[in-house]
């Protein structure tokens, strides 16, 4: 059996493969795939194969997925050219005759309206169209997408209101991600994702609680928001993708519940202080 890895270069990619190496697989029988290998040569020194392809050349990902059995594809990272980008994987992977195709997806991505989920249900159709057997992780939110040392100085800013987020470490998605792929067959064809649920007024609690220092929240209208994250150097179109993002979770859109992460894990979700404290160390 082998599995291919996408997005083996990045952080969630990366954990993937090192949950795959402690759960007992060969790390002959893992392909790591990525644009910049040389951030992966010690898993290549660990055995494991290591190929470059890039989701913008369809050949690349041709020769990477050739002779594999299994594709755990790690969503690309920018909004907006992901379509086309994960067409071509879809393609490459149908091409290959893979059996079996896990997805890291978004939450609720079949109806959720927040504007970063646009390419994920357009994946996730994609996907059901080839014919492959697949299975959708709706990732919830990593508490890294929080930059909780600068919180620490500067507080947490937002606006996502009362709206609860179910949040866990990306180690624990990574691990869910890792025991997806090794399940046989495709048991349950969506996972909805996350943590334990907090606003972000409690998350900044939770950072007051474990720092020792005093951490508040400062909810923002959405025009706000925006106007924020680009004074601190996000480029627009980003910004507004982001500050939607907390639009929607203000009426539940990233309110997932633990029961599916708990599931894959076979243990509890990380606790939410636990999950600060790695995020601050």
């Amino acid at each position: 059996m082998t599995i291919v890895v996408t997005g083996a270069t990045g952080h969630l990619g990366r954990l993937a493969i090192e949950s795959l190496l402690s759960r007992g697989v060969p790390a002959g029988e893992i392909v790591a795939v990525g644009r910049s290998v040389e951030k992966i040569k010690d898993l290549a020194d660990k055995g494991v194969v290591v190929k470059k392809a890039s989701y913008d050349e369809p050949e690349s990902l041709d020769a990477a997925f050739a002779g594999a059995d299994k594709l755990l594809f790690i969503s690309a990272s920018e909004p907006g050219r992901r379509i086309p980008q994960h067409t071509n994987v879809v393609n490459a992977a149908k091409a290959a005759g893979i059996s079996k195709i896990v997805y890291t997806s978004a939450p609720f991505a079949a109806t959720s309206d927040a504007i970063l989920v646009t390419d994920h249900r357009a994946t996730e159709e994609a996907l059901t169209s080839s014919g492959i057997p697949s299975v959708f992780l709706r990732n919830g939110w990593y508490v890294e997408n929080y930059n909780l040392p600068t919180a620490l100085d500067h507080g947490l800013v937002g606006g996502a209101g009362e709206g609860k987020i179910n949040i866990a470490p990306r180690s624990d998605y990574a691990e869910a991600a890792a025991a997806a792929i090794l399940a046989d067959g495709v048991d349950q064809k969506v996972y909805e994702l996350g943590g334990e649920g907090v606003t972000l007024a409690e998350l900044a609690a939770q950072v007051s609680e474990v720092s020792g220092r005093e951490v508040t929240y400062t909810n923002l209208t959405e025009e706000k928001h925006v106007e924020f994250l680009v004074s601190v150097g996000l480029p627009q179109e980003f910004a507004v993708v982001l500050a939607d993002v907390d639009r929607a979770a203000s009426q539940g859109a990233l309110n997932t519940g633990t029961a599916d992460l708990e599931k894959l894990l076979g243990r509890p979700v990380t606790p939410i202080a636990e999950a600060v404290r790695g995020a601050l160390a």
